[in-house]
């Protein structure tokens, strides 16, 4: 009876991987959120044209998280360039974003826009 609750363990296991592989290779999903139609907000990408970093005088690191791959840093990077005078880069290795900004910075709106977009800003 053992074996048999075991291996109905690992068949469903297998299954829900490979409906999380099916509906990634579809289109259905994406790689970090799961379904593609989730309440994480998309956010349009942002072309610096200012990329002076002497026009920039205010700075700040986060530390994100829930990014996965690529597509999660575009994301995070989108969000936060969304806010207007701010220029971000973020790294997936280190899990940081570089944010520039040409007004003080506002971390309570920086949390709230990553937040919005999926992630979490933790530092």
């Amino acid at each position: 009876m053992v074996n048999v609750i075991i291996i109905a363990l690992v068949v469903v296991g297998v299954a829900l991987g490979a409906r999380r592989a099916l509906g990634t290779a579809t289109g259905k999903r994406d790689c970090c959120s799961g379904d593609a139609k989730s309440a994480a907000r998309k956010f349009k990408s942002v072309t610096i044209s200012d990329t002076d970093e002497s026009h920039y005088p205010y700075q700040a690191d986060l530390t994100i998280s829930g990014m996965t791959c690529n597509n999660c840093v575009r994301n995070v990077t989108n969000a936060l360039d969304s806010i207007d005078g701010t220029w971000a880069t973020v790294d997936l290795d280190s899990r940081k974003a570089h944010v520039r900004s040409k007004k003080p910075i506002d971390e309570a709106a920086y949390r709230n826009v990553v937040s919005e977009a999926g992630y979490r800003v933790i530092a």
